[in-house]
């Protein structure tokens, strides 16, 4: 059996504008020796956030948005390793009061995905991933100035089990993530949390995520709901009426719906994306509805025609 195709790409935008592209995330594999890569676009916004517990607006804030323009490819080293990079340009916005937004390139992310189980469990497949990842920072933004800040500056490594079943043309596949996240160094030399800190370096708490996913997968198309979590594993809340700061408590919790077609009779290896996701959750967050578009192409480095196949045909 195998599954090969493209991984469908979405962004996840939070309060502190850091977009992560989940191309990492999904049950399908990239066919060895293909090469796909591809632009994605999204859009994200606030008005209402949550300062701990309680749910409020900031009209010296108005709508804050935030906007990233990624770049994101996946290599298929042999049907069950692949290697996946992305890199977003972000810009943020907030429509009232004095504080200007910032933009720039964000974080490299490097991630590599393993599928070491592969059977057959009743009438459908059943697999087991194993996903590794890494991201730094690649310019110097400000991270002290959330929620305009276009990341934390974090150094992350990332660790996720995920397993996945499908069954005809419907699927589910959940999946469970630690982050393990660096300290960061700010711009000023002291700051208070719930204590005075006479220093420049912050400690940033680690953070575990859920995602699970379902619908329907056959034919190089894929319409799926999902349902992610993200959880901060330490912090303290924003104080009231104060600015939001690196290492605060963020929790999120989003529902969504990603789209994929693949045009294999019009141009072979062209794919297009959609989809957007609603905090219906959160913690130090703004509730954010974001909403993403992108366009990939699949390039197969043996020199042949492409040869990925959709997702539900099965090789013995």
């Amino acid at each position: 059996m195998r599954k090969r195709l493209f991984i469908a790409a979405s962004c996840l935008a939070l309060l502190h504008a850091t977009a992560s592209a989940q191309t990492d995330i999904d049950g399908i594999m990239m066919t060895k020796n293909n090469f796909c890569s591809g632009v994605m676009y999204s859009h994200s916004s606030w008005t209402n956030y949550w300062e701990g517990k309680l749910k409020r607006n900031n009209e010296n804030l108005g709508r804050v948005s935030t906007r990233m323009i990624g770049v994101m490819g996946n290599y298929g080293i042999t049907d069950k390793l692949n290697v996946l990079f992305s890199a977003p340009y972000v810009s943020t916005k907030a429509s009232a009061g004095t504080l200007h937004g910032m933009k720039g390139v964000q974080d490299l992310s490097l991630f590599v995905k393993w599928m070491p189980i592969e059977v057959k469990v009743g009438k459908g497949d059943f697999s087991a991933y194993a996903i590794g990842g890494y991201s730094f920072p690649l310019t110097n933004y400000a991270a002290d100035f959330l929620p305009l800040s276009i990341g934390l500056r974090s150094r992350n490594i990332s660790l996720r089990a995920m397993a996945d079943y499908q069954l005809g043309r419907v699927f589910v596949t959940g999946s469970g993530t630690w982050v393990q996240r660096s300290n960061i160094t700010i711009d000023r030399t002291s700051y208070y949390t719930t204590e005075m800190h006479i220093t420049n370096k912050v400690d940033m708490p680690d953070a575990a995520s859920f995602n699970v996913r379902a619908g329907y997968r056959y034919g190089g198309i894929i319409a799926e709901a999902v349902l992610d979590n993200w959880t901060t594993l330490g912090g303290f809340d924003i104080t009231r009426n104060n600015m939001p700061f690196p290492s605060n408590e963020m929790n999120a919790t989003r529902l969504g719906a990603n789209f994929k077609y693949e045009m294999n009779k019009a141009i072979p290896g062209l794919s297009l994306i959609g989809g957007g996701n609603y905090a219906i959750a959160g913690r130090n967050m703004g509730q954010a509805t974001t909403v993403y578009g992108g366009i990939f192409y699949i390039v197969n480095f043996k020199g042949k025609k492409s040869s990925v196949q959709p997702s539900s045909s099965k090789t013995n």
